[in-house]
């Protein structure tokens, strides 16, 4: 099955673009979850939540619909004296695994963190200390495309991230590979201008993809589909709203990734 869906719900300037005015804050992710089958929790990335907060998310949303989520920073960023933040994060996403609603977390890794011996080590060592969890591995430094990176992700039973991001030196290109039984893909934008140079965070990802880019990516998913059991999309051109147009056209151009309770049943 596909799943297509956002990069994060829960953003101010999607009232008026996305979500009606007067909508409480509290009520967006039901919302969301009418439509979309899927979300990205991004907020982890920033604070590990308690446990009853993922609960309070997965009690608004209908069966079958699924959570990926972001590990925290300290977790991808910090790889020194960070132990206990993998358990705490772990006991975070314990709700989430209960009610069948948690499709893998999310490692983001830092165009900083090269494809040395070291850094393929603390991969095994993240592997170690998320297990059971299944999760996915984004890399932003192009080092990391290569056989011996593939292989090593099979072995641990890791998923590889493909992303559609700015064609710019040094960041990964839009390869499409699955190394588990999760695929999984982010949509970044292709803002060039403002990937590396920007005052707000949300510039870098400022973008509207036209419909032959997306459709550039439908033989690749299709790809991944025949590789892995699952398959994330996941827009995450968010500003304004833009994510959502994002993920409307590929569900369009797909035929898939609308329907949660297709799931449950």
């Amino acid at each position: 099955m596909i799943n297509i869906g956002t990069s994060g719900f829960s953003y101010d300037d999607w009232v008026g673009p996305v979500y009606p005015p007067g909508l409480a804050k509290r009520d967006f992710l039901a919302f969301y979850a009418r439509e979309f089958s899927t979300v990205e929790v991004n907020a982890t990335y920033y604070g590990v939540p308690p446990p009853r907060t993922l609960k309070a998310m997965a009690d608004k949303t209908p069966p079958g619909f699924l959570f990926t989520v972001k590990a925290h920073q300290d977790m991808t960023h910090k790889r020194t004296d960070n132990t206990p933040v993998f358990g705490a994060f772990k006991l975070a996403m314990e709700p989430l695994q209960v009610v069948g609603k948690l499709g893998c977390v999310l490692a983001q890794f830092p165009f900083s963190f090269h494809a040395t011996a070291e850094n393929r080590g603390y991969l095994g060592e993240f592997a170690e200390r998320m297990a059971p969890l299944p999760w996915v591995a984004e890399f932003r430094n192009r080092e990391w495309l290569s056989a011996e990176t593939f292989a090593g992700l099979r072995r641990l039973g890791v998923g590889f991230c493909c992303v559609d991001e700015p064609r710019l030196p040094g960041l990964i290109p839009p390869v499409a590979e699955a190394t588990s039984e999760i695929a999984y893909v982010r949509f970044h934008g292709r803002n060039a201008a403002r990937w590396w140079e920007h005052k707000e965070a949300y510039e870098r990802y400022d973008y509207t993809y036209k419909a032959e880019e997306l459709a550039e990516w439908v033989p690749r998913v299709r790809a991944l589909q025949e590789k892995a059991k699952e398959v994330f999309l996941f827009a995450n051109n968010h500003y304004q709203g833009q994510a959502v147009d994002t993920a409307r056209q590929l569900i369009l151009m797909l035929g898939e990734g609308t329907n949660p309770q297709m799931r449950a049943d």
